[in-house]
């Protein structure tokens, strides 16, 4: 029988490339990957616990594989077994768990696993891992390249258990992060994306005096590379030299996500988020100054402990001043663990859902806005593999992270291509390919 595996893999971009990763390891021991839904001899949960819906439906899904494949070994991966691996080996079914360390060694886990029938536990203690933990680079996605080149986080903000699961700040040394695009250009991909769990931080835990700024500036001397994307940045993290160096470079996209969270003082401060208010708007101020065009992207946090209507009415203000490109909103939950857990004034359910249905209309309304600011505008789009499949349209993104659907021939996938923007909606915007320009 042929050796299968797959995947079910949850959160951020570096949950993903870290899945695409065991991929590789995987298809280097001769295993087949297939889609989780179909038979396979092994099974591998990449887990999330960043929120409580997270850690629902990483145990969801624990439970999903081993109904679809009784006979599997069942592996349970990442943050969520790294924080709360008792809860999973209640789990029945469970086979092996393995945090967020170690995951070279899976596939030799996974086939002691197959030989024996005790679950095997191999969680360690994330503290004590102070080396980047390097994995092979994957192939298996088409258009852009996901590449993890920093892991670890020491902000310990009050509501967030990621410290916990990934350790302290770790970094992809800088050979490495080169050796990694150049492969990823000989296999022609146009786009490298940056990530990391504090990805601002790259470079602090290295010997020497590399930053995110003089890395970036790096790859985009790369030749063949056509574009380079940056992950989350914090905005205490976003240096006048690191804007300097994405102006002078057309390769770096115009794009920058910077979390605010909260627009109160009171709440950040009460989240340790490094920045007030004012400070994050200046932040902004500054990028904006800088790099016109800039699409700027960020993370809402609503109902965190204490949160009053007034502390909502002042996110909500800062939000219509700063006028993102678009938001990413979601309620607080607690993660037990964290400080924020035990706190007073919890914020009613019903507050967090009405909190949130406010924001995102919001989100909607400045996305419009932002589309329609580029109406008439003929922008680069690196077009994707798939196309998008409610209209069957091609469907790509601009420098400044618009998504674009537009008619044309399959010979354009994969290809960064002019594209004149001709209408805009609040979740995409139409266009159309302009050859001659």
């Amino acid at each position: 029988m042929a050796k299968t595996v797959a995947f079910y893999t949850l959160g951020c971009k570096v949950n993903q490339a870290e899945g695409e990763s065991m991929k590789r390891l995987f298809r280097d021991r001769n295993y087949k990957v297939v889609d989780f839904k179909e038979a396979a001899n092994v099974v591998i949960i990449n887990t999330c616990t960043v929120t409580h819906l997270a850690a629902r439906k990483s145990r969801q899904a624990i439970r999903q594989a081993r109904r679809l494949n009784p006979k599997a070994v069942v592996a349970v991966v990442g943050c969520y077994s790294q924080t709360a691996q008792e809860k999973i080996a209640a789990i029945p079914g469970v086979d092996l768990i393995l945090g967020t360390q170690g995951r070279r060694d899976i596939v030799n886990l996974v086939e002691e696993a197959a030989q024996g029938e005790c679950l095997i536990n191999v969680v360690g203690d994330i503290n004590t891992a102070g080396e980047f933990e390097e994995l092979p680079y994957e192939f298996s996605r088409r258009t852009r390249a996901f590449l993890k080149i920093q892991d670890g986080c020491d902000q310990y903000c009050t509501y967030c258990i990621i410290p916990y699961a990934r350790g302290p700040i770790k970094s992809l040394p800088p050979a490495k992060v080169r050796e990694a695009a150049v492969a990823y250009v000989k296999k022609g991909y146009k786009e490298l994306v940056l990530t990391g769990i504090h990805l601002g931080l790259y470079g602090s835990d290295l010997v020497g005096e590399v930053d995110l700024a003089q890395m970036v500036q790096e790859l985009a001397e790369i030749p063949g590379l056509e574009r380079i994307r940056l992950g989350s940045l914090e905005a205490t993290e976003i240096s006048r030299k690191l804007l300097e160096v994405m102006g002078a470079n057309p390769k770096v996209c115009p794009h920058l996500h910077i979390p605010l969270q909260s627009g109160s003082a009171q709440i950040l401060a009460r989240m340790n988020r490094p920045y007030t208010p004012e400070e994050f708007s200046q932040r902004v101020q500054r990028a904006r100054r800088l790099l016109p065009g800039l699409g700027i992207t960020t993370d809402i946090m609503v109902g965190f402990p204490g949160e009053t209507r007034e502390d909502f009415a002042a996110t909500y203000k800062l939000v219509q001043d700063l006028q993102f490109s678009r938001l990413h909103v979601f309620p607080y939950s607690p993660r037990r663990g964290t400080p924020a857990a035990k706190y007073a004034s919890q914020v009613s359910p019903r507050s967090k859902r009405q909190r949130a249905q406010e924001l995102e209309q919001l989100g909607q309304q400045l996305a419009r806005k932002f589309h329609r600011e580029h109406l008439g505008q003929t922008l680069p789009v690196l077009i994707e593999h798939d196309r998008d499949g409610a209209t069957n349209l091609l469907t790509g993104y601009t420098g400044n992270y618009m998504r674009v659907i537009l008619p044309g021939a399959d010979m354009l996938k994969g290809q960064l291509v002019p594209v004149t923007i001709t209408e805009a909606q609040d979740e995409v915007c139409r266009g159309e390919y302009s050859p001659q320009i």
